[in-house]
């Protein structure tokens, strides 16, 4: 009987022992799937391979040289000195390649965000600097929430509607620069009537230079687009040639700007000034600081948080709200097309993380770019490390190319925000809402609504 006894509770005493070890193993592997949802850079990491290297460093060098004169001149929308749009354009690159779900999302600085931005920080840095801190808490505050499903709640025609009034606004807030006027007003209605009513003091230069710029533009858009692919038996030189028309239609923007630069310098060295340039920037890399809470004006008044945070008003909610419903409608949409799945709350929280890290580098709020985000697809991006490319390009032109962007002809920059706002203007919407039932043409009245407003 005692035998018996002894060998009963020997039994039960190893169940228990490997009882005990799957607990561990599961709670483990559970641990391991939590952080792998937590740091989706662990997911792709460890299956990395050469091959994902070199499509990386392509898209990566790519949405580069797209990114550069494309922050630098919605910077000018936002009405901050064009330094501030790249201190915006590379932290989002490094954070998002940890925190990320999507391999084809680039963060950054964008028209709409820009706009909505100007409307609020009225050309003050520090205004912008906090508007991006607070942002970010509010944005990770709802990642940590679980709150990304409130975002499906927005309709589709509101979207296309907030969208389509914001190209608008930002096409024709450029035309002042193309024409050369100066000292024209911010909102909406005035500028439109003070542009025709000053239309008479248009700069010859920078209007020849902003039309120029444009056909160029276009031009090279069209000439990308009606590329075709390469066939395995296509001999070399038709190789090389198609790489080379993909290469210029790709870096067009960079390439006029660069262009038009060299026209502008050109010309100041002659002695003349036929066109308005940037001017003087702040040259180097923005120092690593905290965000002010506080801000001192000329005279030594000194405007408290509370204060601030007052004159930003509904920007503490419009800001992170629409930022998120742009980053994570771009990442749905490539993550549909690239046969991939995002995670809405894991993006939520890059984003916010993103724009509090952002305010310690003077940024203003940043979003998903759908414009870069779609040149990083169409390059075969194959992780999220091509964005640590092109935020090592981004950090090396504020190290070294800053006094350069001194030459930058404003009607070039115009030109660059123009051709990429005009393809958000899209009235087949409308159209194809009334051709359907007459129910659902009342899609209609809230997008034509928040348009108007």
């Amino acid at each position: 009987m005692g035998d018996k006894a002894e060998s009963e509770v020997l039994m039960d005493t190893s169940w228990r022992v490997v009882g005990s070890t799957q607990d561990r193993l599961r709670a483990w592997w559970c641990s391991c799937c939590t952080l792998k949802k937590r740091l989706p850079i662990l997911g792709w990491l460890p299956r990395y391979s050469l091959g994902w290297l070199q499509m990386d460093l392509i898209a990566g060098m790519t949405v580069g040289l797209t990114a550069v004169p494309q922050v630098l001149a919605y910077a000018e929308v936002a009405g901050l000195p064009v330094q501030y749009g790249l201190y915006s354009a590379f932290m989002g690159c490094f954070i998002y390649c940890i925190f990320g779900t999507s391999k084809d999302v680039t963060l950054g600085p964008t028209a709409i965000m820009s706009l909505l931005c100007a409307s609020y920080i009225d050309g003050d840095p520090v205004y912008a600097v906090l508007l991006t801190f607070l942002s970010g808490v509010i944005q990770l505050s709802m990642a940590i929430l679980q709150l990304g499903f409130l975002l499906d709640f927005i309709s589709f025609p509101v979207i296309k509607g907030f969208t389509c009034a914001a190209a608008i606004t930002i096409g024709f807030g450029q035309v002042k620069n193309i024409l050369g006027l100066q000292h024209i007003p911010q909102q909406f209605f005035l500028q439109v009537y003070y542009t025709f009513h000053n239309i008479c003091q248009t700069r010859v230069g920078d209007l020849v230079l902003g039309g120029v710029s444009l056909v160029l533009l276009v031009l090279l858009k069209l000439m990308k687009e009606d590329l075709r692919p390469n066939e395995a038996d296509a001999p070399i030189c038709v190789r090389v040639s198609r790489g080379i028309v993909w290469f210029f239609g790709t870096a067009r923007n960079a390439l006029v700007v660069i262009a038009a630069s060299c026209v502008a310098y050109a010309c100041d060295v002659s002695g003349y000034e036929v066109f308005t340039v940037t001017g003087k920037t702040s040259q180097g890399l923005p120092p690593f600081s905290a965000p002010p809470f506080t801000e001192t004006t000329w005279n030594g008044t000194v405007i408290p948080f509370d204060e601030i945070t007052q004159d930003l008003g509904s920007g503490l909610v419009v800001i992170p709200l629409i930022g998120l419903l742009e980053s994570i409608a771009i990442a749905k949409a490539f993550g549909s097309q690239n046969d991939y799945r995002i995670d809405a709350n894991q993006e939520l929280f890059a984003i916010g993380l993103t724009n509090i890290m952002g305010s310690f580098v003077s940024a203003y709020p940043v979003t998903g770019s759908f414009g870069r985000t779609a040149v990083n697809s169409q390059t075969g991006v194959c992780t999220p490390a091509g964005g640590v490319v092109t935020g090592v390009i981004v950090l090396l032109s504020l190290a070294y190319l800053m006094p350069l962007f001194y030459y930058i002809p404003k009607a070039a920059l115009a030109a660059v925000i123009i051709c990429a706002v005009a393809p958000m203007v899209d009235c087949s919407v409308i159209i194809k809402l009334w051709r359907v039932k007459s129910k659902c043409r009342r899609d209609v009245r809230p997008q034509t609504g928040v348009a108007l407003l």
